[in-house]
């Protein structure tokens, strides 16, 4: 595994965005670990973020494309930090875009922040996690509505390595359904695989008992 993943796997625990315990997700399953990039808090941890999701887009997409599109609301920061990240640290100037919840008519009117979105142009959309891929679906036509664009594919945090609606991942039907290309910066699994019996500032996160609960889980939920 490369050292980034490693710690960023780190970094979403020091941040409280990795938490381990008994939650439910926006799809309604009751899960063993849950990701909130709304802990993600301080301009020092947005920084650090959006180098995180450079490299990951670095590592799938390169960079070439013209827009980082971040869905309304937790997306607006992810795409916001990544694009700072790709010209600080690659020289690349990504512009970035986000949506609206509520068409504005007047001042700044319509669905968009940040950068229009034109024909030809090239995007990439900025997740924080996903589940059942479910949000893809209201994702993709806003961007689709801005004109004759090429949508490459799709980056977020974490891979929850889970079925979407079916009996594949989440992020397996997304490129299927859409023929989007997706990636993570890291995976449940080496999330798993970094922090099972091995302590981390003195406290082992994942023992045999948290373990054999996102076993469970996996059993009910993960790919078959």
């Amino acid at each position: 595994m490369e050292q980034y993943k490693k710690e960023f796997i780190e970094f979403m625990i020091d941040c409280n965005v990795l938490k381990f315990g008994d939650f439910v997700t926006k799809s309604g399953r009751n899960t063993p670990f849950f990701v909130n990039t709304g802990f993600y808090r301080t301009g020092a941890q947005l920084k650090k973020l959006g180098v995180y999701y450079a490299k990951a887009i670095e590592a799938k997409f390169g960079f070439d494309f013209d827009v980082l599109f971040g869905p309304a609301y937790k997306g607006i920061p992810l795409s916001v930090a990544a694009a700072i990240a790709i010209s600080e640290d690659y020289g690349k100037d990504i512009k970035y875009c986000a949506n609206r919840k509520e068409v504005k008519d007047h001042g700044d009117t319509g669905i968009l922040l940040g950068s229009p979105i034109e024909d030809g142009d090239k995007v990439v959309i900025i997740e924080d996690v996903t589940t059942a891929g479910t949000s893809i679906q209201e994702t993709l036509p806003i961007v689709k509505a801005q004109g004759d664009v090429d949508v490459l594919g799709l980056v977020v945090s974490v891979d929850r390595m889970e079925r979407g609606q079916g009996t594949k991942s989440a992020l397996e039907e997304i490129r299927e359904n859409y023929g989007l290309e997706t990636t993570a910066i890291v995976t449940m699994q080496e999330v798993v695989e970094h922090l099972y019996n091995k302590p981390y500032k003195g406290k082992v996160i994942i023992d045999d008992t948290l373990k054999a609960s996102i076993d469970a889980y996996y059993e009910q939920y993960g790919v078959q």
